[in-house]
């Protein structure tokens, strides 16, 4: 597993997720997903209008109060090594609040294990499937198509 960094730095990318209850879900990142809590900006209130999360460098999600809107038919793939899935898969399912599946091999040689937050946002934890578990002719067919259009 990478550290993870506490280093400000400018964020390539990062979702920002509307969520009816701060807390419920900066505690299923934080308990059950492998996340921190970076920092947290308060609200003239005293409540946080602002959580700042983060896994591994360049995995950040900054959440905010305000009704869910998770879309249609889109996920957040989150990088993670295969070894990492079952805890995983076994700290969401202990913390509650969630829906996650099974770590699941995919036809295109990844390990993914999906989940919904509670509030209907879905991550998707993508891992490389371990040597001696991937399809070698799958690899060599991406080689080929990379070739056939001149990116390798």
């Amino acid at each position: 597993m990478n550290d993870i960094t506490r280093d400000i730095y400018p964020m390539p990318a990062f979702v920002t997720f509307a969520v009816s209850d701060v807390e419920r879900t900066v505690a299923f990142y934080v308990g059950a997903l492998d996340w921190i809590e970076l920092f947290r900006m308060p609200g003239p209130d005293g409540a946080a209008a602002l959580v700042h999360l983060r896994r591994w460098r360049y995995q950040d999600i900054l959440v905010r109060p305000g009704p869910a809107d998770p879309g249609h038919g889109w996920a957040v793939s989150i990088a993670a090594t295969a070894d990492d899935l079952p805890g995983l898969v076994e700290r969401a399912r202990a913390q509650g609040g969630g829906q996650v599946t099974d770590p699941t091999d995919t036809p295109w040689n990844t390990r993914d294990v999906n989940i919904t937050d509670p509030d209907g946002y879905r991550l998707v934890y993508t891992a490389r499937r371990p040597e001696g578990e991937r399809d070698e002719a799958f690899g060599q067919r991406i080689l080929e198509l990379a070739r056939e259009q001149n990116l390798r």
